[in-house]
This record gives structure tokens, sequence and C-alpha cells, in this order.
């Protein structure tokens, strides 16, 4: 295992890699456009008039001038600067950064499916309506919800839509909607709960975790009331343990008029084990882009499904895809109390396909199979890293941990002063990604690791070395460890400088400083 330690030591790409713009050369040509044909000159007159002057350039754009090769090299070389998925472990807490299947990648790039037009007539993407009309059904049954609406296209935004069912509930069925201005939200949840409940207009009320890392029932006895609109839940909660005493918490929110929304972000863990809507659940998103294996890094592309019971679907948002009794699907926008649209067109459709090219392949059996695995790599990295010196497992070690672990690393830094984001810098150098860290904020000294159901045992032994390696530097050699990462093409940032508004420029001028001494 130190062989192999030491050999995934230093492995990321590193030179100074110019910008586009540098690599210009005047009369370089990378692309030629073809001609106008005469036909086309002669069906519509001389083009140029068509062009309104208000739209024509003044001057020419400042375009780099490069060649074909130039231009693939320049981006493959900073592609190999970045760290992602096809090059090793990314166990980055709640965000699932599984490996994701090529033969998805295939099918959403059918030509079929990637030159659809949003606006073609229904009849001429029949096939894209079923594929959507059946990952509805299936998403349905997975969750246990009524309806399913695949429009939001990030899971933030599956959040937001979901608190505006719940608004549209209030105010068109409970006829509450001004009385009832309150959203409990735990203080684990995913920091997206609170800013969705804020931007539909409530009030956030935080509910304190109890000692066991678990919402605290007591705490949300004493804050349901006429106010509450709901609660949004994380399932299984950041700590990575599931909230056993869901069906408590539903009876109290439902007893004083409030709906359960139920964050499905960390679904990884539960899929074709138990569903949402048989634990006292009105409202869940997923993200698909998640648990159903979309290349998601950097931050898109997204899905973020919502599904409701039978009494919300009417405020789902438009169009819903609907099924004739001749087999075919249409749009149906015949819904005076949707919440309208949330996203331009129906959704974000290559993330779609991908999830259902995804379920289709895995089946039912299959799908419950991810969650297992899941389940047990967390457990098995959570087990054994906490039991290395510097590192605890907060909260009840004794509740089994689902799709993710939440390691503290106080003990080392009190110990040795090397913090979590040291030891997430350090973990680059031997190939690994950091995981989430100083989240969830109930955990000093948080690291948050998800290795998902795709890293094989020997991966994870791997990274559990790594660890337990990082832990003794820390004590022999803590400057190595201080001034990490040391293979990367741009070495550690200023973290202030990092947060800024145009960090990246700041960044760069004190990374250049610095090798220039």
């Amino acid at each position: 295992m130190a062989d192999r330690i030491s050999s995934r030591r230093f492995r990321q790409a590193y030179w100074k890699e110019p910008l586009i713009f540098e690599l210009s050369e005047p009369g370089m040509i990378g692309h030629t456009f073809p001609s106008i044909d005469s036909d086309i000159i002669d069906m519509v007159g001389d083009i140029d008039t068509l062009i309104p002057d208000v739209l024509k350039r003044k001057h020419a754009p400042n375009l780099p001038e490069v060649s074909e090769p130039r231009v693939v090299r320049h981006f493959t070389r900073l592609s190999q600067m970045n760290f992602s998925v096809t090059q090793g472990t990314y166990p980055l807490g709640s965000c699932t950064m599984k490996y994701n299947p090529a033969e998805n990648e295939f099918s959403a790039n059918l030509s079929s499916f990637l030159w659809a037009h949003p606006y073609q007539d229904e009849s001429q993407v029949q096939g894209s309506l079923e594929i959507m009309w059946e990952l509805e059904q299936w998403l349905s049954e997975i969750t246990g919800m009524s309806a399913i609406t695949l429009q939001p296209a990030a899971g933030a935004q599956g959040e937001f839509t979901g608190v505006l069912i719940i608004r549209a509930y209030h105010k068109c069925i409970s006829e509450e909607c001004e009385q009832r201005t309150e959203m409990l939200i735990p203080d684990a949840a995913h920091g997206t709960n609170p800013a969705s409940a804020a931007m539909a207009g409530y009030k956030v009320v935080v509910i304190p975790s109890d000692k066991e890392g678990l919402v605290d029932l007591d705490a949300v006895k004493e804050a349901a009331g006429s106010s509450t609109a709901g609660l949004m839940l994380t399932n299984p909660n950041t700590i990575g343990v599931f909230e056993k005493n869901i069906g408590e918490i539903s009876g109290i929110v439902h007893d004083a008029g409030g709906l359960l929304y139920y964050d499905g972000a960390n679904f990884n863990a539960i899929m074709g084990i138990t569903r949402p809507g048989d634990m006292g659940v009105a409202v869940v998103h997923l993200n698909l882009h998640k648990t159903f294996s979309t290349p998601h890094g950097g931050g898109g592309p997204g899905a973020g499904p919502v599904g409701v019971v039978k009494e919300l679907e009417q405020f789902l948002p438009i169009p819903r895809i609907r099924k004739r009794n001749d087999g075919s699907f249409f749009f149906d926008y015949d819904l005076p109390q949707s919440i309208g649209h949330v996203q331009s067109y129906y959704g974000n459709f290559g993330v779609l396909v991908r999830a259902y090219a995804y379920a289709l392949a895995l089946g039912k059996q299959g799908l419950k199979k991810v969650s297992e695995t899941a389940v047990l790599n967390a457990n098995y990295v959570a087990h054994h890293i906490s039991n290395l010196d510097g590192f605890t497992l907060p909260f009840s070690k004794d509740a089994p941990r689902m799709h993710e672990g939440v390691i503290s690393a106080e003990a080392l830094k009190e110990s040795t002063g090397i913090t979590a984001m040291d030891i997430a810098k350090r973990l680059l150098d031997f190939g690994i990604h950091a995981p989430t860290i100083y989240f969830p904020l109930i955990v000093n000294e948080a690291l948050m690791i998800e290795p998902t159901e795709t890293e094989s045992k020997e991966e994870l032994d791997l990274m559990i070395e790594v660890y337990r390696e990082i832990a003794k530097e820390a004590r022999e050699s803590p400057d190595i460890v201080k001034s990490a990462p040391h293979s990367t093409a741009i070495r550690r940032l200023d973290e202030y400088y990092a947060a800024h508004p145009k960090s990246l420029t700041l960044s760069w001028r004190i990374h250049k400083q610095k090798q220039q001494g």
C-alpha cells in the first residue's frame, strides 16, 4: 500500500499554460466559413441589406487567431490541470460525485435527442415526450409520490419549486397563506433550504440538532404552530444519519397544519429501500445529476424533479406531459392553479435522458443495489478514518452512516495545528479530491466524505491510507501539509482573495508574485 501511495503523488499536470490570446498569431486560421450559396442570394437578395444597421458591427471582433490543433491542445491541457472523477476518487459529501457510465453520454448524444428543439411540434418529438413521461412514472414509483415535474434544472430550483407549491396550497386550499409565514429548517439542512424558503417569502425558523445529530423533536414541537407553513427536512441528514423519527416529525408538522418537505439530495442512500411518500411527506425533490448519474462538477448541468402527493398535483408547473388513449403524448397547459413555469421550456432534457438511460440499464434491483453499496462504502470509510489518530466520528458512533460520514479533524488541529482545509489541499497531491469541508456547521473541522458506490474497496483502502499518511505528516512534517498542494498547476491560493469577487485575477497575481519571489 505504501508503494501505491507513493505512486499517487504528484500526478497532476503542471506547466505554465498561456492564455488563448497569447497563443494568437496574425493570419493563423482555425476555421473557414463557407461562402453563401448563389441560389440563396437570388432568393433573398443582398443579405447585407437585410441586417438592420443597429445590429451591424462597427469594428471587427477582437478574437484570437489560432489553428485548430493549437485550440484543441490548449483546451485539452487546461482540462488536464483540473481534477475530475475520471482521474480519481471524488468523495464530495452531499454532492454524490459518482463515476458516470459512458453509455449515459452516448444516449444523451443521439442525434434525435441532441438536435431536438423545444418549439418543434409535439408530433415530431413523440420519442422525447415518451422518455420524459416514463421517467416521471418511474420517479413517482421510486419516491412514493403521486406525480412528478421534471422542469426544475437544479436541486435548489427544485427546492424553490417545492416551497412555492406549499405556498400555493396554503393560499388555495387551507386559505391560511397570510397566516402561514414560517418555514422550519433544521440547523444541519443543506444551505440552499433556508435560501429557497426566504426567496418564497417565508421567515426561516432554525431547528437545532440533538446530541445524536438528529432533528430535536422537542424543538419541533415548540416551534410548530399556526404560523408554520412547513418543515424542510434533509434525509438522510448531513451528518449522514437517517432521521429515525421522521414519522413523528411528520405528525407534529401536520397536526400544526403545515406540510413536510423532503430534501432528496441524499437520495443515493435510500433508493429502492424506502420511499419519502411512505413517511408522511407532501413534497420531495431529487437531484438526478447526483443520484441518477450525470457529470456535474463545476456547477452544472443539473435536474431537480419535484414530486407531490395527489392533493398538490394541481399546483405543479406547466406544462404537464400527458398520454392520450391512442398512446400519443402532449403538453397540457390547462392547469389554472399551477405555479407556472419555473424553468424555460420543459427541463434540462439532456440530464433527463442520462437519468433515463441509467435507470433503464440498472432496473429496480440494480438501483437498490446502488444504494446498498453506497451505504456500505460510506460506513467502511467512516469507520476506518474515524479510528485514525486525530480523527473522530461526531455524535452517536453507534448510529450507522448512510451515503456519507462526517469526520472531525478537530483533535488533529488541537495537537498539530493542521486544519481540515490543510488536509483537503494535501489530498490533491495523492490524486484524491477533497471531501466537503466545514459543513455541516455543527461539526468543528468537518470532513464530509461520500465515496459513492462506484469506488472499489481497493480505492477506498488507498484513500484511508492517504488519510493515515497525512495524519503522520501533520506530526512529523507539518510544513508539507500546511503548504500543500505541491503538484497542482496553481498552488495554494490566498484564502481571503480567493473569496473576493475578482478572485481569479487577484489570486493569479498573488500566485505570480510568489513565483517571482
